[in-house]
């Protein structure tokens, strides 16, 4: 066995140490290898064909090496290690068998009677380090280096050393009682994945070369086992890498709201997939809300979602209302080539008046706490699926206090085998009431999801909680419907902009608001609300009930008109206009002085 320079029990088979679940039995001599006359060639062939259903049960790496290790002891060796190579571990592919050195391996899997429970192995989890010669192991000699195995059916005691790479282990099982020693490479594909190696102690008969027949059919059975397990854990990295990349990397500011957000990819590989959620910031300080969840899993899921979100963020740069982001991503999503079908949920959050408008589609309900201690779900319409061709979608809206948190999340949050939609959102409900304080927004519900196996899909949780806006950051007016309009909103913007130290604004503040004004006096039957706000930009906002969006037009020299959007174009950051209920909303964005930005930043 190889050993380390620290002392640690070798895990028995079926005690409490060792890694794999199981009943705790002490297993008898009686219950070991068998004697040579009871263990003939039918039931040699009988063992070996019963590996296949017993090893690679999953496809993980580590359960299937500590499944071929368990699967030999006690009935083919008293004891069994298994390593694999570093670069095995992280989905590389193996190594050519060659002489000029050995490659790196790590401690995977042991398991021993529990006569032999005082060795000294690696750790588990441990790269073992190589002895250089003379004191080379047979191990790094032969079996590492050429891929050849190594058997000693008489173990002397100058073959203790040879085997162990330290004095104190050698020493180990020289007093343990191992007399007879085998090793053999797991290669698939011609290539080296690791190695096993097997002892036998007093009591039981010497290894043959019999059993080094049985043992290479063993590993070479066992390596393919582990290669699969390999490529489906490269797989999955790849789709987890894929779907994250494919996530938001940063939330942006949100004025009037906290973000947090957690992704919790699915156990299986197969899990992995299609949801995702995306947070962005909208003109006038609104922010705009997303999580989706793409039926299937894989690599195609993961595709669709990032074309899903790619179209999404389109949408939502058009400042458009949740139920309309909806049905424009239902026609993308029946666009698709792969015909995948997706669910939706959309939120807008306006600061102004702490309020989300929600739409769903075919989403789970998002779950509210209102920071009294009232939790519960939201009844948001909920639409068909995208692509399912069902259209329209209705929206809520939904005012919150101050502290509020909103949950939005996909299945996989709550999905399991053992319990219906209904019982497992009752659990969320109860496990969102018991948190503490604070642990909400650091996670604190994907902590008490399904996990590990029982979790068969990968869960997004976005939690936003609604904090007011610094006083006086946003300034909200009602306009005249006369032709004083244009003047008192340059006379409101000059003087708040004064209030604010941000003068050096106000002249190109003035001729946007003027021109805001003026086009909604002229197409959009008079301007409504001007609303002001400082954050990292400065936003105007003019609201009127026109139905006509505003666009850039080609003036001619002699044309009086047609001009006022060109300016404001070419003096702002960026400007835009979206639908509302009532009619539509025109804002433009001026970058901050980096001075101001700077003290707001401390």
């Amino acid at each position: 066995m190889n050993a380390g320079s620290g002392r640690r029990r070798l895990p028995s088979r079926g005690s409490a140490g060792r890694r794999s679940v199981g009943a705790n039995v002490r297993f008898r001599r009686s219950r070991g290898v068998l004697p040579p006359d009871r263990f003939t060639t039918r039931s040699r062939l009988a063992w070996l064909n019963s590996a296949s259903s017993r090893i690679g049960t999953t496809l993980d790496l580590e359960r299937t090496a500590q499944e071929l290790a368990e699967f030999t002891v006690p009935r083919f060796a008293d004891g069994a290690a298994v390593d694999i190579l570093e670069s095995v571990l992280r989905g590389d592919e193996g190594s050519r068998k060659t002489e000029s050195g050995i490659p790196q391996m790590r401690a995977t899997a042991l398991c021993a009677i529990e006569e032999l429970s005082n060795l000294e192995p690696t750790p588990v989890g441990e790269i073992f380090v190589h002895a250089k010669e003379p004191h080379e192991t047979l191990l790094h000699r032969y079996v590492l280096r050429q891929g050849k195995p190594v058997l000693l059916s008489r173990v002397r005691d100058d073959d203790f050393i040879r085997v162990a790479p330290t004095a104190s282990a050698a020493a180990q099982l020289r007093a343990a009682g191992v007399h007879s020693y085998l090793a053999v490479p797991l290669i698939a594909r011609g290539l080296l994945l690791g190695s096993v190696d097997f002892v036998r102690g007093r009591g039981a008969p010497p290894f043959s070369t019999t059993d080094l027949a049985l043992a290479e059919q063993l590993a070479s059975k066992a390596a393919v086992f582990i290669d699969n397990a390999r490529l489906y854990g490269r797989e999955r990295e790849h789709v987890v890498s894929l779907q994250r990349s494919l996530l938001p990397r940063v939330t942006p500011a949100t004025p009037g709201l906290l973000v947090h957000s957690e992704y919790a990819p699915a156990a299986e590989h197969h899990g992995v997939g299609g949801d995702w959620y995306d947070v962005m910031a909208l003109p006038g300080g609104r922010t705009a809300l997303m999580v989706g969840d793409v039926m299937g899993h894989g690599l195609p899921a993961a595709a669709t979602m990032g074309r899903l979100r790619t179209v999404a963020r389109t949408l939502m740069t058009l400042d458009m209302a949740p139920e309309r982001i909806l049905a424009r991503l239902d026609l993308a999503t029946r666009d698709l080539e792969d015909e995948q079908v997706s669910t939706c949920l959309c939120a807008v959050y306006d600061p102004a008046d702490s309020s989300y408008t929600l739409a769903s589609a075919g989403h789970l309900p998002p779950l509210l706490l209102d920071g009294q201690g009232a939790v519960d779900f939201v009844p948001v319409p909920t639409g068909a699926p995208l692509g399912a061709g069902v259209i329209p979608y209705d929206p809520l809206r939904l005012r919150v206090p101050d502290g509020a948190h909103l949950v939005m999340f996909t299945d996989g949050l709550i999905k399991s085998r053992d319990a219906d939609v209904d019982a497992q959102l009752d659990r969320l409900r109860a496990a969102a009431l018991s948190l503490p304080p604070g642990s909400l927004e650091k996670g604190g519900l994907v902590e008490r999801a399904p996990a590990a196996a029982a979790r068969f899909d990968e869960a997004v949780l976005l939690v936003t909680t609604s904090a007011a806006l610094p006083a006086g950051d946003l300034r909200v007016w009602e306009l005249p419907q006369n032709g004083r309009a244009a003047s008192a909103a340059r006379g409101l913007v000059t003087g708040q902009l004064a209030a604010w130290g941000l003068e050096e604004l106000a002249d190109v503040s003035e001729l946007v608001v003027s021109e805001l004004v003026g086009n909604a006096l002229r197409y959009g039957n008079g301007p409504g609300e001007l609303r002001l706000l400082r954050g990292e930009r400065l936003v105007v906002e003019v609201s009127d009930t026109g139905p006509d969006l505003p666009q850039i037009q080609h003036a001619d020299l002699s044309d009086e008109g047609g001009r006022g959007l060109q300016l404001i174009n070419m003096l702002c950051r960026r400007w835009g206009s979206s639908r509302t209920v009532t009619g539509k909303v025109v804002w433009a964005e001026q970058n901050m002085p980096s001075s101001v930005l700077a003290e707001r930043q401390a």
